[in-house]
């Protein structure tokens, strides 16, 4: 007995595609656009090449005297400052430069030196610290503040404008302030009123003494 033949191909489910807006286009275009132009503002400006040096002055108070200096292993053109007279905790610490404060926080952590307990255990990094950018691709870091820095990030500061305290925070072993200049990506050797420091690389340790201008 012959069975019953079909012919033709079996029917299929149609599914219908809602085809997308024109205004969804848009919108997505108008994203895509958007997320390109805030990478280009963010990558393109490091690309620039530096701009001129700011007139940086040193970051600690009118008129004082320190002592700067460097030590082996301490990282090239690093810079502690410490004061050659009176007491070194909690003395003001400046901004270098008039700028826009980026990093007012804690780095690695604090440790427990302080004035009532100046050999307290030692913790790790800058401690309490503060980063300024001057425009230009130029930026300052000061490390090891005694406390939570006076500044937030986004202010606006001031050359000689207090930014903290005098501190021993993070790794450090007496009370000083860590200070580096950058330009771009890479440390630099620091100028003060106008001419170099002289601390350019760790390969020894010496010092040498240098007066503020930064007189606001």
């Amino acid at each position: 007995m012959l069975r019953p033949v079909t012919t033709g191909s079996p029917r299929r489910r149609h599914t219908h595609r809602r085809p997308r807006s024109r205004t969804a286009r848009i919108v997505l275009a108008l994203v895509a656009a958007a997320a390109v132009l805030a990478v280009a503002a963010l990558i393109v400006p490091m690309l620039l090449p530096p701009g001129p040096r700011p007139p940086f002055q040193l970051p600690v108070a009118c008129g004082e005297t320190w002592q700067l200096g460097t030590y082996p292993g301490h990282d090239d053109y690093d810079v502690d400052l410490f004061p050659i007279e009176g007491e070194a905790w909690g003395r003001p610490v400046l901004a270098s430069a008039s700028g826009t404060v980026t990093v007012a926080g804690i780095n690695g952590s604090l440790g427990g030196r302080t004035p009532e307990n100046p050999e307290g255990p030692r913790g790790r990094g800058g401690g309490y610290w503060v980063k300024i950018d001057h425009g230009g691709r130029w930026e300052t870091q000061y490390l090891h503040l005694l406390e939570p820095p006076m500044v937030r990030e986004g202010q606006r500061v001031v050359q000689g404008e207090q930014i903290g305290r005098l501190g021993s925070t993070g790794n450090s072993g007496a009370p000083h302030l860590h200070f580096e200049q950058r330009r771009g990506w890479e440390k630099v050797e620091t100028w003060f009123d106008g001419s170099p420091s002289g601390i350019t690389h760790d390969d020894r340790e010496y010092t040498l003494r240098r007066t503020s201008n930064n007189c606001g």
